[in-house]
């Protein structure tokens, strides 16, 4: 008996805190990290303040947590689409830098809770330690995908080069989910992609129709902002 009921509670542990992550996410879109307080986190999520100790340290433990499911949400959002992109190099670079610039990945909800956490990245070294790993998985994700490219360049060139289009891809992320309005639909993806390749010196424009992203089975030709 005492087998079959340690991965239930193991289970189950790991649906309250992952309901403990949830709520305080909620509250930190609603208001920003101030309105996440424990005992709001703790009404949020139907559970006394208490409890929310036996599952995270402090409450700088959870909003790292936090920070950490969004971060990671959007990065997994972001990589899905290279599941069903095509082999070819670049067709999978224009494909993972459209899946960057178009929803889920774009939105106000996203770059709210990303904003809501700035202040605690710059007062938490600890927090700033998750921020530090997730962009050098992404990073490394997009050196990885540059690396492939029909071109020479040097390891070093490449993380030069990974630096520079994660720069292009973040303002027009931050742009597009402030300001989604503002743009025609696709208008995002297509100057990021054509400004990813003139950084590249490579074509990359002409590969973007071959590009898939999740759950589609037509050709992409630009997602909406």
């Amino acid at each position: 008996m005492t087998g079959d009921r340690k991965p239930y509670r193991r289970e189950g542990e790991e649906r309250r805190r992952e309901a403990l992550i949830a709520a305080a996410l909620e509250l930190v879109a609603e208001g920003g990290a101030q309105g996440a307080t424990v005992r709001a986190i703790a009404d949020r999520a139907g559970v006394t303040p208490g409890l929310i100790r036996h599952y995270f340290a402090s409450k700088d433990d959870l909003t790292r947590a936090a920070y950490r499911e969004v971060m990671m949400r959007m990065q997994a959002d972001n990589a899905a689409v290279l599941d069903l992109a095509p082999s070819e190099p670049l067709a999978r670079l224009a494909a993972f830098v459209a899946a960057s610039l178009s929803a889920p990945v774009v939105d106000p909800v996203k770059v709210g809770l990303w904003a809501g956490f700035l202040h605690n990245l710059r007062r938490d070294p600890a927090m700033r330690a998750v921020h530090l790993e997730i962009y050098l998985s992404y990073r490394d994700l997009l050196q990885g995908l540059i690396m492939a490219l029909p071109r020479d360049a040097t390891p070093a060139q490449a993380r030069a080069d990974a630096i520079a289009c994660n720069g292009v891809i973040d303002g027009l992320w931050l742009e597009g989910s402030v300001l989604p309005d503002s743009f025609e639909p696709g208008e995002i993806v297509r100057i990021g992609v054509a400004a990813v390749g003139a950084i590249l010196r490579v074509d990359l424009t002409g590969a973007l129709p071959l590009a898939k992203p999740p759950g589609t089975t037509e050709p992409f030709s630009g997602a909406t902002s």
